[in-house]
């Protein structure tokens, strides 16, 4: 909220003004009355269950929804935003979860890239991203290929992207879903730089401590609607997530052992090798027993997508050998290794989970297409496969008006729910899980985290990858470090912190994980 100034001024105008944004789509009504007024100057969050209506809100400021009702004002002037190219003429730009970058140009060239007519695309173009990196603490070489850039820097040339397109408020969905907790750090320090610089913040999270630590306001969004805006001073985490779902925050955690000496997956010492037949998994051996989640800490690009893909069959091996019961399944296909009882929460949602153009319940027959209830002999069940759809929309509150509708018309969360839900039935044998909560909210959290504790008790073994080191401390039995496509220590998740875990996954030296035991290093 706008506070006069101290000379007895007027108080400066809203730098956006949300009055009344009502957003249809068929079946559903996305956000309705909205209400929202940022401050100049200020980082506001915005937070909200999946299906809320976070996203569509976004996407409307950025221009790329109209509202069917409401208004909007920048700086007290009501705008009208037809595109995104329209935003940025009124100084908003957007940074979106999933990164939009060519790995194969330089930081200059990504940032130059479809705004040539700026500063041109040479001395002039170098010079303005040098000062705004040195402006606004977020130097990053120019020069350097994005390709050879960790996910902090990526996420700094994204900003200076909107930056150098003149963007005075910036939205950011989700940007600390990939970071490690020294690099959120640092892009918290940014984030207040760019705040005493006067530029303005709008914060889409799920992470309801990150949001308290950063934000001046922040507001809740709960079924569509907006239902407070809070003082982050005023408030806490808990007393948001009753806000948000009205329910307790959920903590990730598992309770006793269910470790048996039934060994359900064995990975010995596989390389996987990468362009150039450089390893990029690198002699990486491991066990993971009936009854047992196996975290793996890792920033991310160190391997842990090639190993999973390995033993989804995806990726061949170079060398080493994956076994399923004691069944040598190394050469196997993706579809065989799936029907001999491994689930598979795949990294990208949209690549390998879904087919976005197709309803819910064949989406609920991906990679089941072979059994039931999916399957009668060599025959797609339709009824089998809807009536189990039903199931699990209900019993992972997947937020949908219908089986029918396409999977592209979910929220991301709910996407995500549907897909752990669907890689949850018929009892398979071993999980294979990278981040099985990415971009779901607190409830949504829950539900998985519960869902999992209850097929480890019943003997499921389960391979997680997450980058939220909360849920990989929480909820694994054993715990490894990835770093350089190696397995370079293990560290005991009863007793390890986020801050040691996140050094020895950059490699840096100083603290490292409790218990840590060298895995093979140099």
């Amino acid at each position: 909220m706008s506070s006069t100034p101290s000379g007895g001024g007027e108080a400066p105008p809203a730098a956006v003004e949300l009055r009344g944004i009502t957003k249809r789509f068929p079946g559903v009504v996305a956000n309705h009355d909205i209400d929202i007024t940022v401050a100049p100057g200020t980082v506001h969050a915005i937070v909200g269950e999946n299906g809320a209506g976070k996203s569509t809100l976004m996407k409307t400021l950025y221009g790329m929804h109209r509202p069917d009702e409401g208004t909007i004002a920048v700086h007290g002037r009501p705008v009208r935003l037809n595109s995104p190219s329209d935003a940025i003429k009124h100084g908003i730009g957007m940074v979106h979860q999933h990164f939009m970058l060519a790995d194969n140009l330089t930081v200059m060239e990504n940032v130059v890239l479809g705004a040539e007519g700026r500063h041109g695309i040479g001395a002039k173009a170098r010079a303005r991203i040098a000062e705004l990196g040195r402006r606004y603490g977020m130097g990053v070489d120019p020069g350097l290929l994005m390709e050879d850039l960790g996910v902090g820097d990526r996420q700094r040339v994204e900003i200076l992207k909107v930056l150098y397109r003149g963007a005075g408020i910036i939205i950011l969905d989700e940007p600390t879903a990939v970071l490690v907790p020294q690099e959120v750090e640092e892009l918290f320090d940014n984030l207040r730089e760019l705040k005493r610089e006067g530029l303005t913040v709008i914060f889409i999270s799920h992470k309801l401590d990150e949001v308290l630590s950063v934000a001046d306001e922040i507001t809740v969004i709960r079924r569509g609607t907006t239902v407070a805006t809070v003082d982050p001073g005023a408030t806490t985490a808990r007393e948001l997530a009753t806000l948000m779902v009205g329910g307790e925050l959920p903590v990730p955690e598992l309770r006793e052992s269910t470790v048996t000496d039934q060994v359900m997956l064995r990975i010995d010492r596989l390389r996987v090798a990468g362009q150039g037949g450089r390893a990029v998994v690198d002699d990486v051996s491991l066990e993971i027993r009936s009854g047992e989640i196996v975290g793996i800490a890792g920033v991310e690009g160190n391997g842990q997508s090639e190993l999973i893909e390995a033993v989804m069959g995806m990726r061949p091996a170079d060398s080493g050998s994956i076994a399923l019961g004691g069944t040598d399944i190394t050469s196997w296909s993706t579809l065989a290794i799936r029907e001999a009882g491994v689930g598979y929460v795949p990294e990208d949602r949209h690549r390998h989970g879904l087919l976005l153009e197709s309803p819910l319940w064949e989406n609920r027959v991906l990679g089941h297409q072979g059994r039931p209830p999916s399957a009668k002999g060599p025959w797609i069940d339709r009824g089998g496969a809807r009536a189990d759809t039903e199931r699990i929309v209900a019993d992972y509150d997947v937020r949908t008006p219908g089986i029918d509708v396409i999977a592209d018309a979910l929220s991301g969360g709910n996407q995500q729910k549907l897909i752990v839900g669907r890689e949850m039935s018929g009892a398979p044998k071993v999980l294979v899980a990278a981040h099985p909560t990415r971009g779901v909210d607190v409830g949504a959290q829950a539900a998985i985290w519960d869902h999992l504790r209850r097929a480890r008790a019943e003997g499921l073994a389960v391979l997680l990858v997450s980058a939220d080191l909360d849920e990989l401390i929480g909820m694994s039995d054993t715990l490894h470090v990835i770093l350089r496509g190696r397995l370079v220590a293990s560290a005991d998740p009863m007793t390890v912190t986020p801050e040691q875990l996140g050094s020895a996954m950059t490699g840096a030296g100083g603290s490292e994980p409790d218990d840590t035991k060298d895995e093979g290093g140099a």
